[in-house]
């Protein structure tokens, strides 16, 4: 198996996981779902940049300044930007659902359990 599809079927799961977690109706599950779904954005913009295992994205002596030998940097910030925002994003989330709770008294996106 080559690390291309491993890593696009690791998109896919999580991106599908994360969309499933979404849509259900409890404040928790919605923000699992947003963490998955950084998390598949992350792993994708970091395949944006190519995958090219082995090799560094710092210039050495000795070897041509070829993209060819060097992976692209750029992905690589990127990807640690998104780290950070996506924490302070889950951190706020979850604050606000705490709050949600603690003022509702359930977790529940509409505010009140749905009647059976």
């Amino acid at each position: 198996m080559s690390l291309e599809f491993v890593l696009a079927s690791a998109i896919g799961l999580l991106a599908a996981g994360g969309f499933w977690l979404i849509l259900r109706a409890r404040s928790f599950d919605v923000i699992l779902g947003l963490t998955l779904l950084s998390y598949a954005v992350n792993l994708f913009l970091f395949a944006a940049g190519r995958l090219n295992p082995g090799r560094t994205p710092l210039l050495k002596e000795g070897v041509a300044p070829l993209l060819a030998n060097y992976t692209d940097p750029l992905p690589q910030a990127l990807v640690l930007t998104a780290i950070v925002i996506s924490m302070a994003m889950t951190a706020l989330l979850l604050v606000m659902a705490l709050r949600a709770r603690a003022a509702n008294g359930s977790d529940h996106i509409d505010g009140r359990e749905p009647r059976s």
